[in-house]
């Protein structure tokens, strides 16, 4: 049995998920026809309480076309120095927007309102224009972190003062809805775009959405063709979010159930450490003392034993769990991490 806990992003689509792709009715998306994706849209603006929503094929370009819809060249986005964003997009807010990043500090991917004032540039001509503030719920590099809603607010408060507009990058945003017991328009309500993924935890194949309103997510559009996002019969890639949608959300709770039995079972192993206060929802982050090796080594001691874990720094192993990954996969992973740590 492989228990693959690299990431939230190998998830297979169910045999049900592939009954609804193959079914699908299709049209050519580009000429805006195809049902099933207009369907998804109208159904994710919905949800996200925005007026209109666009299906994008990854969670960088839904970002990424939020950000040049809402910034010009030599424009500052302001964002966490562990946004993804900044570490997993290719350096495109500057090769795709002419942007530069304002990086904040902050425990476990979050910053404060005091930052963010702070961080505006003052209106000089010497000065790149302050314009998009990014907060990324939940926080990946941050193991899963959970935004609170009264720090999104007060953000957003600042963001009203100086003119700012604000990005959620909810690539896992249906994670922190259950964690926290949110409505996902509680979220939302602050910000000017959204962006939320389908392909993670939610189990799809492929794709993302933006919601905005109608004016931004034209200009998204616009953007999604430049950057060679266009789709045709994407109704069939569509109906696999939709089906996402309906079945899965719900039951990220196992998987939040799953990430702390796992955390627990390593803070009670010898060589390893984990921050048990840091495991929200379905990522993992825990650290292999020196004298046991480095986090590569012991993932490549873990692999023959069909247990795929990440190293992501030398000492720092990444592990997250998903639809794909049962309770008994968890044992086997627990069990595996601990003969590998006692040899």
């Amino acid at each position: 049995m492989l228990v693959d806990l690299r990431s939230d992003t190998v998830t297979r689509p169910s045999p049900a998920m592939r009954q609804a792709m193959a079914s699908a009715e299709v049209g050519d998306d580009v000429f805006g026809d195809d049902p099933t994706v207009n369907r998804l849209q109208e159904r994710c603006a919905e949800l996200l309480g925005k007026e209109a929503a666009i299906f994008v094929p990854s969670g960088s370009m839904a970002n990424q076309t939020s950000i040049r819809a809402q910034t010009q060249p030599g424009d500052e986005v302001i964002a966490h120095a562990d946004s993804h964003i900044y570490h997993y997009e290719a350096g495109a807010p500057a090769g795709l927007s002419g942007c530069s990043l304002r990086l904040l500090a902050g425990e476990r991917g979050l910053f404060t309102a005091d930052q963010v004032r702070t961080a505006v540039r003052p209106p000089d001509s010497h000065y790149p224009r302050s314009a998009l503030v990014v907060v990324e719920n939940t926080h990946n590099r941050g193991g899963g972190t959970c935004w609170s809603l009264e720090a999104i607010e007060a953000i957003r408060g600042v963001a009203d003062e100086f003119g700012l507009k604000m990005h959620l990058d909810g690539a896992r945003l249906m994670n922190a809805c259950i964690a926290k017991g949110h409505d996902s328009r509680q979220y939302t309500r602050f910000f000017d775009t959204v962006s939320m993924c389908f392909s993670k935890g939610l189990g799809a194949p492929v794709g993302s959405i933006v919601a905005s309103t109608r004016q931004t997510i034209q200009r998204v559009h616009r953007f999604r063709k430049m950057f060679g996002g266009g789709m045709r019969q994407a109704g069939i890639l569509a109906a696999a979010a939709l089906y996402a949608l309906e079945h899965n959300v719900q039951r990220l709770a196992e998987d939040h159930a799953n990430a702390r039995h796992l955390a627990e079972a390593i803070a009670r192993m010898p060589g390893v450490s984990v921050d048990l206060a840091a495991v929200e929802t379905n990522i993992v982050y825990f650290d292999v003392q020196p004298g046991v090796g480095t986090g590569k080594s012991l993932c490549d001691a873990l692999r023959p034993r069909g247990v795929w874990m990440i190293p992501v720094a030398p000492q720092r192993i990444r592990a997250v769990t998903h639809l794909d990954v049962t309770r008994e996969g968890v044992e086997l992973a627990i069990a595996a991490l601990r003969q590998t740590l006692e040899r």
